[in-house]
């Protein structure tokens, strides 16, 4: 089998202000995903806002800094992540379309297939 990363995206300005009934909902899709997947998913996380990520990036001086943010500013963040197995690119799919991400208009999901030969 396979294994698959799903990158859940959103835009964060729209999940902090959504209600409490909001993130039920979510937390029930992905209960209910949880459920249908069941030993495919290998792991996953909800992650902290981007205020809470630091970067390391290049210098000229060539040690790295550190810097508040995510690597890059754009208008989705990643929010989350599952791994998962599956036998192929498109069981993989037909996991994710079951994320509640696939369904709203402000996020996404991103499917990376993961290299374990190097």
């Amino acid at each position: 089998m396979a294994k698959y990363l799903f990158l859940i995206y959103g835009d964060e300005q729209i999940w902090e202000a959504g209600t409490e009934q909001d993130r039920k909902d979510v937390e029930a899709g992905h209960a209910a995903f949880a459920a249908a997947a069941g030993g495919a998913i290998l792991s996953g996380h909800e992650l902290l806002p981007t205020t809470t990520a630091t970067t390391l990036r290049g210098s000229a001086s060539g040690g790295p800094t550190p810097t508040d943010g995510p690597f890059l500013e754009t208008k989705e963040a990643l929010g989350g992540f599952y791994v998962v197995e599956a036998p192929d690119l498109d069981a993989a799919i037909a996991l994710a379309r079951q994320l509640p991400e696939v369904a709203a208009a402000h996020s996404g999901v991103e499917i990376r297939p993961i290299n374990e030969h190097g």
